[in-house]
């Protein structure tokens, strides 16, 4: 009980920091919107900056979940490696999508980068393990060059970045790229750099 109601209001949280944004969005906002007292919040979250900082971790919880699959997968390294990029360059794209179901990282996305760099921040780390495993695996098996797999590793981190703010300024046609292009590009890159031949 006590952990679904702190479920609930964080995702009523989610959803009202989404739609009036974080700045007009009260504590009272909160507790009329999902059923409670002032005194339930506070029971669980000290102010509304707890609150979104509850927020700010699912979300970034939410954008590591699907990667954390595949690296847990009974796959090649390699193949995990290419399921990897395209897996989170996709969540990239579905979170700046103007039909994404998910308006509270799509507001912050677009309006709101210095949050929304919180939350990447949070799930870089994550997400770094995670590449950090699949790039181990593949030099284990011997699928990947130790000669390159520590410049691989840093060249993606800086792509993805670069990539991110791509898409949020949607400035790929300035650049004279086909957006759609992007995800196998980057394999292709990534597999030619790292695979050993």
């Amino acid at each position: 009980m006590v952990l679904k109601t702190r479920e609930k209001l964080i995702e009523v949280a989610r959803q009202l920091f989404a739609h009036k944004g974080i700045e007009n969005t009260t504590m009272s906002d909160i507790a009329n919107a999902s059923d409670r007292g002032r005194r339930t919040i506070y029971t669980y979250f000290k102010n509304k900056r707890e609150i979104y900082n509850a927020v700010i971790e699912r979300e970034s919880e939410h954008l590591v979940e699907r990667l954390r699959g595949i690296a847990s997968s009974d796959i090649s390294a390699t193949e995990k490696l290419m399921m990897f990029i395209d897996v989170r360059l996709q969540i990239v794209r579905e979170t700046i999508d103007h039909q994404s179901d998910n308006p509270m990282l799509r507001t912050l996305f677009i309006r709101e980068v210095k949050r929304m760099e919180r939350i990447r921040n949070m799930a870089i780390e994550k997400e770094l393990d995670l590449i950090q495993n699949i790039l181990d695996e593949g030099l284990e098996s011997g699928e990947f060059s130790p000669e390159t797999v520590d410049s691989v590793y840093m060249a993606m981190l800086m792509m993805f970045q670069g990539i991110e703010l791509s898409y949020m300024r949607n400035n790929f046609h300035q650049m004279h790229i086909d957006a759609d292009k992007v995800p196998d590009q980057v394999k292709e890159f990534i597999l030619n750099a790292i695979t050993n031949k």
